[in-house]
């Protein structure tokens, strides 16, 4: 069975990235969260950013 990189609709905080990501990789969305956090503590650009862009490039899920 071919996986699809989709955003959530059942495991959503704000847009679903994150728990898609979780679930394409089969791992935790809260891991997923937290690297999004540590992204943005250097100078805050890159992870909202990617999030942005994931947004925008991710269709939503089932």
């Amino acid at each position: 069975m071919q996986r699809t990189l989709r955003r959530s609709r059942s495991n959503r905080m704000i847009t679903g990235v994150c728990a898609g990501l979780g679930e394409y990789f089969g791992i935790d969305p809260t891991i997923v969260r937290i690297i999004f956090l540590l992204m943005l503590l250097p100078g805050g650009v890159p992870g909202p950013l990617i999030y942005l862009i994931l947004w925008f490039v991710m269709p939503e899920g089932y």
